[in-house]
């Protein structure tokens, strides 16, 4: 037999030098590198592709948006430019009596003030009742008992925003209804303005109450450690730093909250009484913007008096809504501008 040549050898055990020394340290042999252009020009591709979707998604909802808004306008200054009414006759005036007709000679009275004061007085009562009690259940959660409180109170509260809204009409008209009228003697049987105050409350309880836990979780804890070290109860810390610290948020809680309630229609329209009257208390009957909307716009004319009225409310409770956005945008620049 032939021995191997010296040049072999040496190859041969300088390509075990390194397993040797690799296996004597406890590392495992060296592997061949991977080449990774290909994953990285797959993931560049899938990110570009997101990117764009995302872009796209986003456009799509300005510019649906704009079309809605532009729409609602164009619609609802039928009332101001065909038939010839002014803005204060359409938002001071009580008189409602339009004409259900598309001739532009027939003229009635579209003054809205009813359903204009009906929405304001039933959406601030129920933002009167919810406010302390969203406001308090949120502190429960996240000062009281934070652990009980994230396991079983939140999910059971965040539980009341999945319930259609018919299904708190109908409480409301079973049960609610029926106790106005007998331990408060509500002229109409119990529909009133307290009523759709109480069911737009429940409604908004939940926004209300998981915007503020929020916000009051995001104040840091070393305020709490400060009032502490400075004598402070865990009361006087909540009052005094935490609620404050956290204030814009729970602001924008109930501007949300607000905001739901005034385009609620459906629960409010089983409870409130539905009549053209201005309510002289909460115990009054009377209808609002989005109860009068749904009850009339598929029994008026196309292009009359009546269906151009109603888009004119619709084109109120769209503004009212824009404002809403703009006011809780303005909130949160100045928690950025503050942090």
């Amino acid at each position: 037999m032939t021995e191997p040549n010296v040049s072999t050898r040496l190859n041969s055990s300088d390509s075990a030098l390194p397993q040797a020394r690799n296996s004597a340290a406890g590392l495992s042999p060296a592997r061949p590198r991977l080449d990774s252009s290909g994953a990285d020009k797959r993931f560049r591709l899938a990110n570009k592709i997101g990117g764009t979707i995302v872009a796209i998604a986003g456009v799509s909802l300005i510019v649906l948006t704009v079309v809605i808004g532009l729409f609602l306008l164009y619609k609802g200054s039928f009332t101001f430019t065909a038939f010839q009414h002014t803005v204060g006759e359409f938002l001071f005036s009580p008189d409602w009596n339009p004409q259900d007709s598309p001739d532009l000679t027939l003229r009635g009275s579209v003054g809205a003030l009813i359903f204009i004061l009906g929405s304001l007085m039933t959406c601030f009562l129920g933002l009167a009742i919810a406010t302390p009690f969203a406001v308090g259940a949120a502190v429960f959660i996240t000062e009281i008992a934070p652990r009980a409180g994230e396991r079983l109170f939140r999910p059971a509260v965040e539980l009341f925003l999945g319930i259609p809204s018919v299904v708190y009409g109908w409480v409301g008209l079973t049960v609610l209804v029926p106790f106005i009228r007998d331990y408060f003697h509500a002229p109409l049987g119990g529909y009133s303005v307290l009523a759709a105050g109480i069911v737009l409350a429940v409604m908004i309880f939940p926004t209300i109450t998981t915007v503020s836990a929020d916000a009051i979780t995001a104040v840091p804890y070393d305020y709490r450690e400060a009032a502490y070290g400075l004598g402070s109860t865990r009361w006087q810390s909540i009052y005094h730093i935490v609620l404050p610290a956290a204030k814009k948020g729970i602001l924008t809680g109930i501007i949300l909250g607000l905001a739901r309630a005034f385009g609620e229609a459906l629960a409010v329209a089983m409870v409130i009484g539905k009549t053209r009257a201005l309510p002289a208390d909460i115990l009054s009957p009377t209808s609002s913007l989005t109860t009068a909307i749904t009850a009339d716009m598929g029994n008026t004319t196309n292009g009359g008096e009546h269906n151009s009225a109603l888009w004119t409310m619709a084109l109120l409770l769209f503004l009212i809504s824009m404002f809403f956005i703009f006011v809780i945008h303005i909130i949160g620049a100045e928690r950025k501008q503050n942090q």
